[in-house]
C-alpha cells in the first residue's frame, strides 16, 4: 500500500497535488510520501513482533538526511556500507550502537570510522578483512565487535546484478568455512565475535529463499554456540522485494512482513538470538515517484517516442536492470490511449523507461510520473551529460518540504580546475 492516489482524476502524494509540485520546483522532480514510509515501517514491526529483533535501514536505498532523520525518528537502526554512509547517520545524530557496517572492501578508515564510533557490529566479509580489523582494534586499544557474514549459496532467484548469497558472488565467507574462521578468530583479545550474519539478495519476491537461508544461519549458529562462541545476533539482512507492475500482468505479490516473519520466528525463534534485518527497498520504495515532463513526442519510422526531461542519469535502474516502473499522468487521463516508447534525453539508446507501452493519449508539456523509485533512484544519480541532478520533496499530509535543492549549472564543474601552464620546478 502507498499514498499515492487520485482526486478527481489528478494524481496526489497524500494530499498535495503533483502537478502542482512539478510547478512549483521544476522537473524531473524526486517526490516522497511521509505516511507511506512510516506504514511501511510499523507493518514490518508488527509481522517480527513476535521474534527478538532490531531494523537496520540499508542506507544505500536513499540516503537523503530527511529520509534518514525520519527513519531515525521511527525507532530503526542503520546498515551503512561506507564512510560516508555511517556519517550521514550520525549527521541526523542516529545512535551508533543500533548501527552496523558492511560491505565486501572495506577500508581502514572505515574500518577505523566504525570503531571509533561504537557501532553495533562489523559485518566482516573474509578472513583478510578479519585479520585487518583485528590489527586496527588493536592499534585502537579497543575490541571489534564483528559479526562474520556468511554466504550460505541460496539462489535468491531474482536480478543476476543484485544476487548476493551463491557460492560465486563476491560478498560474504563460504558457508563451509565459516565455523574454523570463528575458532580461530575467538582466540583472538581484539575480536568480540557477537554475530553470523548473511545477505542473499535484493528485490525477492518468494518466501522459500529466506526460509533456506534461516535454516542454513540456524544451524550454523546452533553449531557456534556448542563450540563455545558467546553469539548475541544472527543477521538476515534485507532483500524483501515490492511490486513494481501494477494493473494487468502485474506480478504475484510479495510475501506479507506477518508470512515473513511467521516463518523466521519458527526457525530462528529457538536459538534466543536477536535477529538483525537489513530493509531498505521494502521500506521506502514505493514512497517514491519521479515527475517528468513530456519535451516533445517524435513519429519514429516503427513507432512513437515519448521525450521526456528525466533521463537515465536522474534514474538507471530501467537501463542497469531492465528494471519496469508503472507510468501515470498526473492530470487526468483520457479515454484514449496509444503504444509509445518513453524515452529520455541522453545520448544513450538504452536511455528507455518504457518500450512498447500503452499510456493515455500525450503531447508536448504534458506531466508524466514514474512510480516506485523510492529506493535506488535519486541515491544512483549522476550529471552525466552534463545534466544537473534532481530536486527531492518529502509530501506529510498537505505540507510539502524541499529536502534536496537542484544542482547548478556550476555544480557540473565544481572542484575541477582547467587546464594552465605547468609549474615548473624553481
Amino acid at each position: 500500500m502507498d499514498h499515492f492516489q487520485r482526486h478527481e482524476g489528478r494524481l496526489f502524494c497524500e494530499e498535495v497535488d503533483l502537478a502542482e509540485l512539478a510547478t512549483h520546483y521544476g522537473t524531473p522532480l524526486y517526490v516522497y510520501s511521509r505516511a507511506t514510509i512510516t506504514r511501511h515501517i510499523r507493518v514490518l514491526k508488527e509481522g517480527l513482533a513476535d521474534l527478538p529483533h532490531h531494523i537496520c535501514y540499508a542506507i544505500k536505498c536513499n540516503s537523503n538526511l530527511a529520509i534518514l532523520d525520519l527513519i531515525n525518528q521511527l525507532d530503526c537502526g542503520f546498515d551503512a556500507v561506507s564512510l560516508g554512509e555511517l556519517r550521514k547517520a550520525q549527521q541526523i545524530n542516529a545512535p551508533m550502537h543500533t548501527t552496523i557496517l558492511s560491505g565486501v572492501g572495506k577500508r581502514d578508515d572505515e574500518i577505523r570510522g566504525a570503531l571509533e564510533a561504537g557501532v553495533m557490529y562489523i559485518g566482516v566479509e573474509s578472513e583478510e578483512e578479519l585479520s585487518r580489523v583485528a590489527e586496527i582494534a588493536e592499534a585502537l586499544k579497543v575490541q571489534a565487535p564483528v559479526a562474520v557474514r556468511v554466504n550460505p549459496d541460496v539462489d535468491a532467484k531474482t536480478h543476476p546484478y543484485i544476487s548476493t548469497g551463491m557460492r560465486d558472488n563476491k560478498f560474504g565467507v563460504p558457508f563451509e568455512r565459516a565455523e574454523s574462521l570463528y575458532q580461530q578468530a575467538s582466540r583472538n583479545e581484539h575480536l568480540k565475535m557477537t554475530g553470523v550474519t548473511c545477505h542473499i539478495g535484493s528485490q525477492i519476491t518468494q518466501l522459500a529463499p529466506f526460509v533456506d537461508a534461516a535454516k542454513r544461519m540456524s544451524h550454523l549458529a546452533q553449531r557456534l554456540q556448542a563450540g563455545g562462541i558467546p553469539l548475541h545476533y544472527v543477521g538476515m539482512g534485507g532483500g524483501r522485494g515490492i511490486p513494481y507492475h501494477h494493473g494487468e500482468g502485474a506480478e504475484a505479490p510479495p510475501p506479507s512482513p506477518r508470512d515473513y516473519g511467521a516463518a523466521l520466528k519458527e526457525i530462528l525463534g529457538p536459538l534466543n538470538l536477536t535477529a538483525v534485518f537489513e530493509p531498505g527497498r521494502v521500506l521506502v520504495g514505493n514512497a517514491g515517484i519521479l515527475l517528468t515532463k513530456i519535451v516533445r513526442t517524435k513519429q519514429g519510422a516503427t513507432g512513437k517516442f515519448v521525450i521526456v526531461d528525466a533521463g537515465m542519469n536522474d534514474l538507471i535502474r530501467p537501463a542497469l536492470y531492465q528494471a519496469h516502473h508503472d507510468i501515470e499522468t498526473l492530470l487526468p487521463p483520457g479515454d484514449a490511449t496509444e503504444i509509445v516508447d518513453v524515452v529520455g534525453p541522453v545520448c544513450e539508446s538504452a536511455d528507455t523507461f518504457a518500450k512498447q507501452r500503452a499510456l493515455p493519449l500525450t503531447q508536448a508539456g504534458d506531466l508524466l510520473g514514474l512510480r516506485s523509485v523510492g529506493a535506488y533512484g535519486m541515491v544512483m544519480a549522476s550529471s552525466y551529460n552534463g545534466r544537473p541532478r534532481p530536486a527531492e520533496v518529502l509530501c506529510d499530509g498537505d505540507a510539502h518540504q524541499l529536502i534536496r535543492q537542484r544542482d547548478d549549472l556550476e555544480d557540473l564543474w565544481r572542484g575541477e580546475f582547467p587546464l594552465h601552464a605547468l609549474a615548473k620546478p624553481a
